[in-house]
């Protein structure tokens, strides 16, 4: 019960750190990218989108944080006299779900960004034409009264797609912290689910774990969804 409780914790704080700021940043990133010229709009897509399809993502951020002198972040610290001997990044429970956080960031930009993507590149330009008729004056006022409005399937779908992603963190974890993670700072609901169903075979309490997040996520879209229904208003 203790190590479910601290994967529940760890799993709530990644998902509300991680979930709205990458939704809010899927969008953005979106909107920018749909003013751009067609070219340049396709590979600037593909730039951002190019982390989520890589299988090797995260070797990048294990040579980032190697824990000894040749890690990236702890050379460029050492260089610049900032710390004196490495910092164990990845074996230190207080750094754990920082990296985690920014590891799921950084890999966030996926199918929600492109379902985003052609949403802008599908709305109905008439629409903006009335809406200057009926006093639309600004990009901010187009936003709101017209593109959130007109978005609302895939605002929707990429909610989902979020929260999915953010309360299903394992491989993240797994990869990064390893399994299980020191002290059980990188524990989520999804490894601790791993941990019983897959190995252990306890598939009772597997199941019990499993209910559990299915709950979560369901109130998590039930809410979203109340959110999105606001939009415009």
């Amino acid at each position: 019960m203790k190590y479910f409780l601290i994967a529940v914790k760890n799993t709530i704080l990644l998902a509300t750190i991680t979930g709205p700021i990458s939704y809010i940043a899927c969008f953005v990133l979106a909107w920018l990218i749909n003013e751009m010229s067609p070219k340049i709009r396709a590979f600037v897509t593909l730039v951002f989108y190019a982390p989520s399809l890589s299988g090797n993502a995260f070797i990048v951020w294990k040579l980032l944080f190697a824990n000894d002198s040749y890690g990236y972040v702890n050379a460029f610290l050492m260089e610049n006299r900032i710390i004196l001997e490495p910092i164990l990044w990845l074996s230190s429970p207080k750094y754990i779900l920082i990296i985690l956080i920014l590891v799921q960031l950084w890999l966030s930009l996926g199918t929600s960004f492109l379902a985003f993507i052609a949403g802008l590149q599908g709305l109905d330009k008439t629409l903006f034409e009335a809406g200057a008729i009926d006093g639309i004056r600004n990009r901010w006022q187009e936003l709101w009264y017209i593109t959130l409005p007109s978005m609302r399937p895939q605002l929707m779908f990429g909610a989902v797609i979020q929260i999915t992603a953010s309360f299903a963190i394992a491989e993240v974890s797994t990869q990064i912290a390893g399994f299980p993670s020191i002290q059980y700072a990188g524990h989520t609901i999804v490894t601790h689910l791993d941990d019983f169903g897959g190995i252990r075979y306890e598939m009772g309490y597997a199941s019990a774990i499993a209910t559990v997040l299915f709950v979560i996520m369901l109130g998590s879209n039930l809410l979203v969804q109340k959110l999105l229904r606001k939009v415009g208003e």
